[in-house]
């Protein structure tokens, strides 16, 4: 595909966008992205565009896999992976690093290369490291390929929860307490790190909640209610990072907002409330995915708590340069003020994730999401901007 060509739309090329759909990944988050691109891939207007499902296994290796999502949905509570839906268990996918040419290599041991065409466009749903924290977006930015979401920094910073707290601090958004453990610190003395945490909890009361750093799906938080479970935790943070971080509990109402990006700027969604669920201990992974806990759509709010949340979500958004969506996540505390959690610069997109829920209330419903994300994305270009 020669430079020129490029210049042009797929539509002056007289052909439809072709996307690329890349789930699966190396995090602990692998299933979820599974699930969440089979609901994307059942949203598509193949009518409007062609579409190219690729997987990334649990060890790295970009396969090709069939466009058939009703595979990729959780079963009896089993969990869909990429292993199961590649076409070979060797056959790779490769993707040009040469923004002249954005074409897509299938390549098999001992046969030759065959060209699947070029994309125009790559819709990334994978959750957590190798996927949401910039690696990918990176590769796609070296590649020159626009993808759905945010660049490599707003990335990097949404899956990072100790700096994602900084940034926001940093533009006048209230966080809660919070501690970081760094890999070093718990490895070179691990009795003086443990010492920073129960300091931590002397200042701020127990219960706390250990989580690792850099994921996402509640995956690997434990609710430790003192200081007997500490160890426990730490360890179960860091089987999925080794970087840790510490929160203190917020006593309020669990309230997340979306935003997506429109031709004219970020807009907020209707927000939703999360509902203390009676048989977990927190909204964790189990909650979410395989109980099918749902929230509350809108939250009972007052117009204005819910124009304040609206207006907080968009600046998180904008303070960590996030683009295409993200979903802010809360607490609406007792003194009746709103303490930013987190971002998401990829959220759950299932057919029960809050994100596309709020939307769909807000008068946008799930295809025409993934459509407007597509558009974002073949909007803008790659590179500084």
């Amino acid at each position: 595909m020669s430079s020129e060509n490029l210049s042009q739309t797929p539509e002056q090329q007289g052909r439809k966008p072709r996307v690329a759909v890349v789930f699966g990944g190396r995090s602990s988050e692998h299933a979820i992205s599974v699930v969440t691109a089979g609901a994307v891939l059942r949203s598509i207007d193949r009518a409007k565009y062609e579409v190219l499902p690729i997987g990334i296994t649990t060890d790295g290796r970009w396969a090709l896999t069939a466009d058939e999502p009703e595979r990729m949905a959780i079963a009896d509570r089993k969990l869909p992976s990429v292993e199961e839906l590649a076409d070979s268990e060797d056959g790779a996918v490769v993707l040009s690093v040469d923004p002249a040419s954005r074409q897509v290599v299938y390549t098999e041991p001992g046969a030759v290369p065959k060209a699947l065409g070029e994309v125009d466009v790559v819709f990334p749903v994978l959750h957590g490291p190798y996927g949401e924290d910039g690696t990918l977006q990176g590769l796609l930015e070296l590649s020159g390929i626009p993808y759905v979401g945010s660049g490599v920094l707003a990335s990097a910073v949404g899956q990072d929860k100790d700096y994602m707290k900084r940034v926001f601090t940093s533009f006048g958004l209230r966080v809660g307490p919070y501690v970081t453990i760094r890999p070093r610190e718990w490895e070179a003395d691990r009795d003086a790190a443990r010492g920073r945490i129960l300091d931590f909890a002397a200042e701020h009361g127990w219960p706390l909640f250990v989580k690792p750093a850099r994921a996402g799906s509640s995956i690997g938080i434990t609710k430790v209610d003192d200081a007997s479970g500490l160890d426990a935790a730490v360890k179960e943070a860091r089987r999925h990072d080794p970087k840790i971080i510490v929160e203190a509990l917020l006593r309020g109402r669990e309230i997340e907002c979306g935003v997506l990006e429109f031709e004219d700027g970020p807009r907020a969604s209707v927000p939703a409330e999360i509902p203390p669920v009676s048989s977990h201990d927190f909204y964790d992974f189990e909650a979410k995915y395989i109980d099918s806990a749902s929230g509350i759509v809108p939250a009972p709010l007052t117009p204005e708590q819910t124009a304040e949340v609206q207006r907080l979500a968009i600046e998180a958004f904008e303070a960590a340069s996030c683009e295409g969506l993200v979903r802010a996540d809360f607490f609406l505390t007792e003194d009746g003020s709103f303490v930013i959690n987190e971002i998401n610069t990829m959220p759950g997109f299932t057919p029960i994730s809050m994100y596309p829920l709020m939307w769909q209330k807000t008068g946008i419903e799930y295809p025409e999401l993934v459509d407007r994300l597509i558009q974002a994305a073949l909007r803008r270009s790659t590179g500084l901007r």
